[in-house]
C-alpha cells in the first residue's frame, strides 16, 4: 500500500474550526474520566484546540519518546497491512477531518479520533511496548479469519473501547481511543447503563462487538502493564483457533 502525505496547507477554517470545537469539548469532559496516563500523553505532545497536528512535528516527539510515529492513510486498510505498520512502530491515521455537521457521529474514523484519541497514548512505553507486540503477533496470523477476528476483538476492547482502573480510588477511567474522542460515549462508558467487567482475556476474545451503537459491555484493566502480560494467553487462545499457524 503506498501511504500518504498530510497535506498541512490544505486545511480549510472549518477545518480547524472542527479540531478546535472537538479539542475543547473533550478537554472539559475529560479530567476526571479519562486515565492519568492518557492526560500525561496529551501534556507530552503538546496538542493544542488551536492548532490542527502536524504530522512531522507530531512524530518527532513520538520517535524521542518511545521509537513510535504516524504515517498517513486513505481510511481503514486491511489486516495485514495494519499489523504491518504497528509492528514497524508506525500507527495508521487519517488526515482529514469530519464536518460541523457530523461532530457527534462518523461511520469511519477521523483525524481527530485516530490523532488526538490515539496518540497521546503512543508516548506511554508500556502501551506502545502492548501495541508493538500485538502487531508482530497479528502479522502471523493475519491470514487465518478466526484469528484475525479475536485479535480484532481484544484491539476493540482495549486500544479503542478500554476502561482502567484509577491507582488510587479504584474507579473506572477511560483509556480507549473510540471513548475518549466520543464526548457521548465519555460520559456514557462510566455511567449507570453499561456493564463493566473486570479485564480477562478468554472473556475478552469470547465477547462480540457492534461498530455502531454505544458499548454495552466494557472491559477493565488494573494497570497498562497487564496488556503487555496478557499476550502469552492471547496466543495460546489464537493457536487453540488456527489451523496450520505457527506461533
Amino acid at each position: 500500500m503506498t501511504l500518504l502525505q498530510q497535506h498541512y496547507d490544505q486545511y480549510t477554517a472549518e477545518d480547524r474550526h472542527v479540531w478546535q470545537l472537538l479539542f475543547e469539548r473533550q478537554l472539559q469532559a475529560l479530567p476526571g474520566r479519562a486515565a492519568p496516563e492518557f492526560m500525561e500523553g496529551l501534556a507530552r505532545i503538546g496538542f493544542t484546540a488551536d492548532q490542527i497536528p502536524d504530522f512531522r512535528q507530531t512524530n518527532q516527539v513520538l520517535r524521542r519518546l518511545t521509537g513510535w510515529e504516524l504515517v498517513a492513510v486513505p481510511g481503514i486498510v486491511d489486516d495485514a497491512v495494519f499489523f504491518g505498520l504497528l509492528a514497524a512502530r508506525q500507527f495508521p491515521a487519517t488526515t482529514w477531518l469530519r464536518k460541523l455537521a457530523e461532530l457527534d457521529y462518523l461511520e469511519e474514523p477521523d483525524m481527530f479520533h485516530d490523532v488526538f484519541g490515539h496518540v497521546p497514548l503512543l508516548t506511554n512505553p508500556a502501551f506502545a511496548r502492548f501495541l508493538h507486540q500485538l502487531g508482530h503477533i497479528g502479522l502471523r496470523h493475519a491470514a487465518d479469519p478466526a484469528a484475525v477476528e479475536l485479535l480484532s476483538r481484544l484491539y476493540w476492547f482495549t486500544v479503542e473501547f478500554g476502561l482502567i482502573r484509577d491507582a488510587g480510588s479504584g474507579a473506572a477511567r477511560i483509556y480507549g481511543a473510540g471513548i475518549l474522542s466520543s464526548a457521548g460515549e465519555t460520559r456514557y462508558s462510566l455511567g449507570p447503563e453499561p456493564r463493566r467487567h473486570s479485564f480477562a482475556v478468554e472473556n475478552v476474545l469470547d465477547t462480540a462487538f457492534r461498530k455502531d451503537v454505544f458499548q454495552t459491555d466494557y472491559f477493565v484493566l488494573d494497570s497498562l502493564d497487564q496488556l503487555f502480560d496478557t499476550l502469552p494467553e492471547v496466543q495460546r487462545q489464537l493457536r487453540a483457533v488456527s489451523i496450520g499457524v505457527e506461533v
